[in-house]
């Protein structure tokens, strides 16, 4: 759910709210009581929630996954090279 910013025009209170899309703007503010609310033009806010990509892979330490952080170079094969064995003399 989005969260809209509000400002009273009488007394200049100001508020946030998590509201739907489809439900009507506040009129009436919290502290005067006044039918004066207008909603205010502001960055948008969201919260992120539930099991996705925030929660497990950049919640703890901001960092990308181990993984993540390394991509092969460009030219390089994707596939590691094969192992050459060593040969011993007895």
């Amino acid at each position: 759910m989005p969260i809209y910013e509000y400002e009273c025009a009488a007394c200049q209170h100001r508020l946030e709210t998590m509201q739907k899309m489809s439900e009507a703007p506040l009129s009436e503010c919290p502290e005067c009581h006044q039918p004066t609310l207008r909603k205010l033009i502001s960055a948008a806010g969201f919260q992120l929630k539930g099991n996705g990509w925030y929660a497990t892979d950049f919640k703890g330490s901001g960092k990308k996954p181990a993984a993540a952080e390394k991509a092969p170079e460009a030219g390089a094969s994707a596939t590691p090279a094969p192992a050459v064995a060593a040969s011993t003399t007895e």
